[in-house]
This record gives structure tokens, sequence and C-alpha cells, in this order.
């Protein structure tokens, strides 16, 4: 394990960008971008257009690590070349800590929630990620409704393929999800917290963790989670509200830093030219950055 990347990942102060859409989310992401689906030709010309998408955000003089302290990719990202070198090492240069999202999508819905689908190459996706110099991975089940055996069933999930993970010699990031949407979504982040605290307990001293959950309802819900000896950092995606709105919650929340996809692209497109790009990244930056470090 790079031990400056986890110095960095435990203290540093910035947020991480999460550009790890994957073969479902990739047309949604490259339409947001001003690419629409009739503009190319299959599966290789659509993981082309978007892996381009990606090396403008990551080569951007925007994208700094003063601001940005780690990236989440995904896994035809992590095998693709920018300027000649593996991206995480490209990001790891500017330093950008690098991770690697793993999962497989998402199961049908059981019991108010979605778990992961299996992973059935998980040990040899680890050791080509070990390859290619990235530090940690990402995985997301989500949560629909209040079910006390769904919930369980997603963090016990969540907790199983992090110990393997783990036992990589990489850091996972787990990421229970509950829908923004969800009628009973407060409820659902309480029992969602005492749930990952009892596997918390449970890891030894070795064992450390990330965690990536939706910023809860009640503002500093997770200050338990945060302080806890066994997680390195607490990340929020921003779960579909617009950066704004996503920014507004963050600030509320100590120690709770961004990890944040749309909220951080949606302005960007593909027909701006290099400078309106750059600044328009550069605002989003700024603004998650803010809502990640300065607290109310």
């Amino acid at each position: 394990m790079n031990n400056n990347h986890f110095d960095k990942m435990k203290n540093g102060k910035g947020f991480i960008a999460a550009l790890d859409q994957s073969g479902g989310s990739t047309p949604k992401a490259l339409a947001a971008y001003g690419v629409p689906e009739d503009s190319y030709a299959g599966k290789d010309e659509m993981f082309d257009l978007v892996h381009e998408m990606r090396t403008r955000i990551i080569t951007s003089p925007a994208f700094r690590s003063d601001s940005i302290l780690g990236a989440i990719l995904f896994e035809q990202t992590m095998d693709r070349d920018i300027e000649g070198q593996y991206t995480a090492d490209y990001l790891a240069d500017k330093g950008i800590v690098p991770f690697l999202k793993v999962d497989k999508g998402l199961a049908e819905q059981k019991n108010g929630v979605q778990l992961m689908k299996p992973i059935n190459d998980l040990d040899e996706t680890l050791r080509r990620a070990n390859e290619r110099n990235i530090f940690g991975t990402k995985m997301r089940s989500v949560i629909h409704e209040l079910n006390q055996e769904g919930i369980k069933a997603v963090v016990d999930q969540q907790f199983d393929f992090g110990k393997r993970i783990i036992a990589a010699d990489l850091i996972p990031i787990i990421e229970p999800e509950v829908n923004i949407h969800s009628e009973s979504k407060e409820q659902s982040e309480e029992m969602l917290k005492e749930e990952i605290l009892k596997h918390l307990d449970d890891l030894s001293e070795e064992e450390n963790v990330m965690l990536k959950l939706t910023i809860p309802t009640k503002a500093n819900l997770y200050k338990e989670l945060i302080e806890h000896p066994r997680v390195i950092r607490v990340v929020a995606l921003s779960g579909g509200y617009a950066r704004e709105k996503a920014n507004e919650k963050l600030k509320k929340n100590d120690g709770l830093i961004a990890s944040f996809s749309r909220a951080l692209t949606a302005d960007l497109n593909v027909n701006q030219s290099d400078e309106e790009f750059n600044e328009t990244l550069q605002q989003a930056v700024d603004t998650i950055y803010d809502a990640s470090v300065n607290k109310e």
C-alpha cells in the first residue's frame, strides 16, 4: 500500500472526483456532455468518447491536487492511458489518489434494497488493480426503503467484499447509498449507521475502510462513523442533488467531504473551448472544495 496516498486520504483537504460511470450510465454521462447516442456506433466508440471526456477533465489545470484528493475510475479507464501513462500513474504524478470501481451494477430490488450483482472476477480485478498502482476500490448498493433485513444484507455484502479487498492490500470504499427520494430516508440512515458500526467494531487494527454515503437528512448523523478508528475517511455522494443543493447540505456535516460525479461535471460540454471548459470545471471544483472543507 502507498503510505503517502494513505496519509493524503486520511488527512488531506479536498474531495474525491467520481469519474466511474460504467456501461449502463455512460450514455447518460455522454449525453449530459453534449454527445448524443446517435453520434457513435457501438460500445467501442462510446468508450473511446467517454475516455476523451475523462482525459479532458483529468488533464485540465482545474483538476489539481490542492483541491482534489482522489479520483474514482471505471475499469476501462484504468486500462487506458493519458499522455502516454496509465491513468492511475498519471493521476498519482499529479498528486491525486486513484481508486477503481469494482462492482458489476445492481441486482433487482428485494426487501427494499438493491444488492450488488455477483463480482465473480473480483480477485483477478484486484490483482490487476495492484499492477496499475490503484490505491483503493469502490462498490455501490442502494437502499430504497426502511427494511431491517434488506439494510443488514446490504451492509453484510459490502463488508464481505470489503474484507477481500483489504486482504489484497487495497482500501475499500463501502458505498451503501440511501435513495434521496425515499420516504423513509432519515430512518433508513439511522438503521444503516448502526449496521455499519457493528461491522467497523469487528475489524482488526490492520483493517481500514472508507465510507461513501448519501448526505444525511439529520446533519452530523455520521459523526460517529467519521471518528471511528477503522475509518480513513467518510465521503458523500451527490445522489441526484444539483451541485448547489448538494454543497448546501454537505456544509452542515462536519468532517464529511464530497465524492461527486454529476454534480462535478454537469456544466461541462464537448463544444466548449478549452478556456470555457477549464473555467467551468474550476468553478465546480472551487464550490465543492469549499463545501468539503468550510463547515457551518
